[in-house]
């Protein structure tokens, strides 16, 4: 990764000086340019954090010395701002797309950036974008998580869907379309066990069941639909081509037997669809034109295109793009309900899940996310997103407009000796804003780690006056002379507050009286500390979520 260094170091340098401190999240998208490969990511992401952590030693004037010598490396045209690549839909009349959420789980940030992805471009061809919650496993799917998908699809990531279908609503159309495959001879009732239907598949051998006469299939395929047969009993299979490389195409089971109530239809239902076989019917059926989705679903084109052949059914444009993985968080459904059930994490919207009910409660603006689909793209390849990236963006968005408080973690009074006699200061609310805020000063109090690390030091309080700490919890005023030296927060006259971190851990500490002018959900950046989303009060204390750095 040698050759990727001096990249590195002006990229760092570039960041640091824009934003007072390097991100690595930040540098490490600018790299693929410059011949970075996503197999490499692990192995220059070491090197990516010293350079940071050597770069947000120095001081602001040995930060543009330094860049003096990199900022040649940086093309002209590198901040020109990113957007989504222009489709060929030639010959299309009209752009129709779909977003199709299985509500089995809450959605994740994986799920926002599909969905971004199908409604930007069916707004920017001047479309339309459906919603349609594929609702057909009953043993999975539930009203509360269509809830929260609504909630996360409307309202946090503003989409507004031209139309919302529900799968389940559909049965007897589907039940059709199975009984015509029958009828056409290309699907057939199968009474083998799993393991060895499973076992024949793997060897590219049909099973006895493939070869009845088509009136034994309408008869058996009759007594399915209304119950007949016991879950595991009998399935559904299309005929495929069982000696295909595809195994998808070796007469996969497209209806099964689900016993448990489904939460609209109850026990109405007994036979249930798959996905392979649903999904072409259903994007005929809504007049879908255009679909993108991530190139898992590659194998499975050739059978749902094979049965919008043998159903005389209309295709679409697809593309496909890599997978969405983010580094270090379990997007896993079934892994993130066994953690809330034993109490590790707190629910759904809990900080160390990427969850988009944990994102909008942290702070993650909706406009981050629109904005991080356009740095990602259309890419072949599977993208492996750090969170640091998302927090890159949505600093980058929040900084100029977030107002600044002080906090102090960990609080410890301090006696200063000779302190002038100030009654009030007037503090900016923002660096570039114009507007003051009234601080009125008594006791002050700073955080314990400050005390520490700076002992015997001369430090600033910010926007106040400089001290010299004894260690103590003592300390001697020294100047009101703003001077080169380390500033640290105070408050005086505190709230207690609270701050959830990324970890799950609660941060405790005091902040200033302004806090409590604050509206909840409302971001704000504690000076030196980070940014934070106010998300509620109780009698005794102001709790805060984490957002970044």
């Amino acid at each position: 990764m040698k050759d990727l260094e001096k990249y590195i170091y002006a990229y760092a340098l570039k960041n640091a000086i824009e934003f007072d401190k390097t991100d690595a999240g930040r540098i490490l998208p600018k790299l693929f340019s410059h011949g970075l490969d996503k197999k490499d990511i692990q192995k220059v992401m070491p090197q990516i954090l010293q350079i940071s952590k050597e770069i947000n030693s120095l001081s602001k004037e040995k930060k543009e010395k330094l860049f003096e010598k990199y900022s040649s490396l940086i093309p002209e045209k590198e901040e020109k701002e990113k957007d989504l690549p222009e489709l060929d839909l030639k010959g299309q009349k009209a752009v129709v797309t779909r977003l199709a959420p299985e509500p089995s789980k809450y959605l994740h940030i994986g799920h926002a950036l599909s969905f971004l992805l199908n409604y930007i471009y069916a707004k920017r061809y001047k479309g339309k974008c459906l919603l349609r919650f594929e609702d057909t496993n009953p043993e999975k799917i539930n009203q509360e998580y269509i809830n929260a998908d609504l909630d996360d699809i409307e309202n946090y990531l503003g989409i507004k869907p031209d139309g919302i279908r529900y799968i389940s609503d559909d049965m007897p159309i589907l039940y059709d379309y199975a009984e015509k495959l029958i009828k056409k001879d290309k699907a057939y009732m199968c009474f083998c066990e799993r393991e060895k239907m499973q076992d024949l598949r793997h060897k590219g051998l049909p099973c006895s069941c493939r070869a009845k006469p088509q009136k034994d299939n309408l008869k058996e395929w009759n007594e399915f639909i209304k119950g007949k047969y016991a879950k595991g009993e009998a399935v559904l299979r299309i005929k495929g081509d069982m000696k295909s490389q595809n195994h998808v195409m070796r007469d996969s089971v497209i209806f099964r037997t689900i016993t448990h109530p489904h939460y609209k239809y109850k026990n109405k239902y007994h036979v249930w669809p798959m996905y392979d076989f649903y999904n072409p019917i259903e994007d005929s059926l809504m007049n879908i034109t255009l679909i993108l989705r991530s190139n898992e679903f590659d194998l499975r084109v050739e059978l749902q295109d094979y049965i919008k052949d043998i159903l005389g059914l209309k295709k679409q444009t697809i593309i496909q793009y890599g997978r969405f993985n983010v580094m270090n968080y379990t997007t896993k459904g079934r892994e993130i309900r066994e953690l809330i059930e034993s109490h590790e994490l707190i629910g759904w919207d809990d900080p160390r899940l990427v969850t988009l009910k944990a994102l909008k409660r942290r702070g993650i603006t909706k406009e981050a996310l629109y904005e991080l689909v356009k740095q990602i793209g259309l890419s072949k390849h599977e993208v492996n997103l750090d969170f640091d990236m998302i927090a890159s963006i949505n600093r980058k968005l929040i900084d100029p407009v977030t107002l600044r408080y002080s906090f102090a973690p960990n609080p410890v009074k301090l006696k200063i000796s000779n302190a002038p006699k100030i009654k009030e200061v007037e503090v900016p609310i923002h660096p570039d804003k114009k507007g003051k805020r009234k601080i009125q000063v008594g006791d002050i109090c700073i955080s314990k780690d400050d005390l520490t690390k700076y002992k015997g030091k001369e430090v600033r309080l910010l926007h106040l006056y400089n001290i010299k700490l004894s260690g103590n919890e003592k300390a001697d005023f020294t100047s009101l002379e703003n001077k080169d030296i380390p500033k640290i927060n105070w408050v005086s006259s505190p709230l207690k507050a609270q701050i959830l971190m990324p970890d799950g851990k609660t941060i405790e500490g005091l902040a200033e009286p302004s806090i409590k002018n604050l509206k909840k959900g409302e971001i704000i950046q504690f000076e030196r500390f980070g940014f934070a989303r106010f998300d509620s009060k109780t009698k005794d204390s102001f709790k805060f979520w984490f957002s970044h750095h």
